[in-house]
């Protein structure tokens, strides 16, 4: 658990959130917004990569057509979780502060 997702338990469990903070401090509910917060950095860097990769041309016989558009697509879905996972952006760190943050609500 990084120190801003702790402080944001801390602050859940001050005041009406000590429920919440209950919750949050289950392993299974942090798990679940921890997964659901890389995922989401992977999807959103697979997105900001694509751009990158469209003005790369290939050549035949080996490139081009239909199957590398798919492949290109899956590989760049891999390269974002990689990078996810490093959590060298830093966005799950910030979505899962904000999810946090919802559960208070």
């Amino acid at each position: 658990m990084t120190q801003d997702t702790t402080l944001a338990i801390l602050q859940a469990s001050q005041g009406n959130g000590t429920d919440i903070a209950k919750k949050l401090k289950d392993g299974r509910a942090m798990e679940k917004i921890s997964q659901s917060a890389e995922e989401f950095e992977a999807v959103f860097i697979s997105e900001m990569m694509k751009p990158m990769f469209e003005g790369i041309s290939t050549e035949a016989p080996f490139g081009g057509g239909k199957g590398e558009e798919v492949f290109r697509s899956m590989l760049l879905q891999e390269y974002g979780k990689t990078m996810a996972k490093t959590g060298s952006i830093g966005v799950a760190d910030a979505v899962k502060r904000e999810l946090i943050k919802a559960q208070e609500r």
